[in-house]
């Protein structure tokens, strides 16, 4: 290379179109850095939270389309709840009480068993419900307590079997031979337990 040539590189001209062409490129690169970095990034975001809005949107809808099937399956649930079948209707406790002691008594009796006795004890209230309880003593087999317990657990309304105790009956002493024979008698003692709607005041 001559030395011409090296000059021409170095001429005060090319020198200033060098220059130039830098401060463009930095002009360029400011404008990109100030201005569409930050509008790509803003755009960037926006759509982000647009495909959010639309996610969630979607899920309200989703949403929304179960609200009839969900109202529909509340109202079965709450009519099956304070339909007939689970609290006793009656007016009063004491009411509830005595129906209770005589479906009871005839589940006994019409099993062959016997009842001795029954009791109502005192009504417990909880939030908009009575609890009404009967204590029950009675005698029979294991099939008259099979069939009793069966026809008081799948009564309506609903009585629940509480405090079950189960005692085999003392034999009888046979007056030829002095043994005691064993008995297939059994005493029970359980507490029959409904429930009923405590009445509007």
């Amino acid at each position: 290379m001559n030395k011409d040539k090296i000059r021409a590189l170095f001429s005060p001209e090319l020198q200033q179109r060098w220059i130039a062409l830098g401060l463009l490129m930095t002009i360029l690169l400011v404008i990109i850095l100030v201005v569409i970095v930050p509008v790509v990034s803003k755009e960037m975001e926006l759509h982000d939270a647009k495909n959010n809005l639309v996610f969630r949107l979607q899920q309200y809808e989703r949403i929304l389309a179960k609200k009839d099937a969900v109202i529909a399956s509340m109202a079965n649930l709450k009519q099956q709840h304070e339909g007939p079948g689970y609290f006793n209707s009656q007016e009063t406790d004491a009411l509830a009480s005595a129906e209770m002691q005589e479906f009871i008594k005839k589940a006994i009796v019409d099993a062959g068993g016997q009842l001795s006795s029954t009791q109502a004890l005192p009504v417990s209230n909880k939030d908009k419900f009575s609890r009404i309880t009967v204590r029950v003593r009675m005698t029979g087999n294991s099939e008259v307590l099979r069939a009793v317990l069966y026809k008081i657990e799948t009564a309506t309304p609903l009585i629940i079997i509480d405090q079950i105790d189960i005692r085999p009956m003392r034999g009888t002493r046979n007056r030829m031979t002095r043994q005691i024979e064993s008995s297939n008698e059994l005493n029970v003692n359980f507490q029959a337990v409904s429930f009923m709607r405590k009445k509007e005041e």
